[in-house]
């Protein structure tokens, strides 16, 4: 097993900016988690890991992209608070062509939405509930962010983001499709009629909600209402556990 080089140091460091993902071609997913349940799903660059993880997890040792590094190498590299044991550097999968909705199929639709915390938890809740595909405004946080890979916990092998011109996608949607957007004073999401099983769900930026463009194109608008009705309670939900909410409303009515 070779030992991190200098080079490899600077090349893993630098994928925590974007333009440099997107110049190598390159991003990182760190954490055991994380990288077990990712290593699979993308092209293999470096596995790099201490002699601790190695040694727990031998199976991956024999792999010609293992490296070696030391804790301090780690904390070098890591785009992290607290530094990992293991770090894996995949290839960006390609830009893949915004795919069209199967009838009865449930997407995410996210505007704008700029926390990568966020994004990573949105993705992890689309998995958990059976919501494969979800759709991007070109200004929503990159997915491929250490910070955001790390929320998703894994699930972003599973969930494909896709970057487009929302507002136009939606646009070209077939009349029966619903867009549900989510905005304050919209219907009971718990008591609203006809909720799926299919439709787009479209969720929007921490602070200005839904855009105007987008929102002119929801043909229908839900609401998560706050419990009690009427006692004095947080101004808002984070659009995380808003999407988690959302989506298991929809579900619900699947049983």
């Amino acid at each position: 097993m070779q030992e991190i080089t200098t080079a490899q140091r600077k090349l893993i460091a630098s994928l925590d900016k974007a333009r440099n993902r997107r110049r190598e071609g390159l991003f990182a997913a760190e954490g055991t988690k994380c990288v077990l349940d990712t290593i699979d799903a993308f092209g293999l660059r470096h596995l790099v890991a201490t002699s601790a993880w190695w040694q727990e997890h031998p199976e991956l040792a024999s792999r010609p992209q293992a490296v070696l590094a030391r804790p301090a190498d780690m904390e070098r590299i890591t785009a992290l608070s607290t530094p990992p044991p293991v770090l894996a550097v995949y290839d960006l999968p390609p830009e893949s062509q915004v795919p069209g909705i199967a009838p009865g199929e449930l997407v995410v639709a996210l505007d704008c939405v700029q926390d990568p915390g966020n994004l990573g938890t949105i993705v992890r809740a689309a998995d958990w509930m059976g919501v494969h595909t979800i759709l991007a405004s070109r200004d929503t946080v990159d997915i491929f962010g250490a910070k955001a890979v790390q929320a998703t916990m894994g699930a972003i092998s599973r969930v494909t983001v896709h970057y487009c011109d929302l507002a136009a996608r939606l646009e070209e949607l077939d009349a029966a499709v619903p867009v549900f957007g989510t905005f304050l004073g919209g219907e009971n999401i718990y008591t609203a009629a006809h909720l799926g099983p299919g439709g787009v769900l479209v969720m929007g930026n921490e602070g200005r909600g839904v855009s105007p463009a987008v929102a002119a194109l929801c043909t229908r608008r839900l609401t998560i209402p706050s419990w009690p009705p009427g006692s004095p309670t947080s101004e808002s939900l984070n659009v995380g556990v808003a999407t988690a909410i959302a989506l298991a409303a929809f579900r619900s009515r699947l049983f």
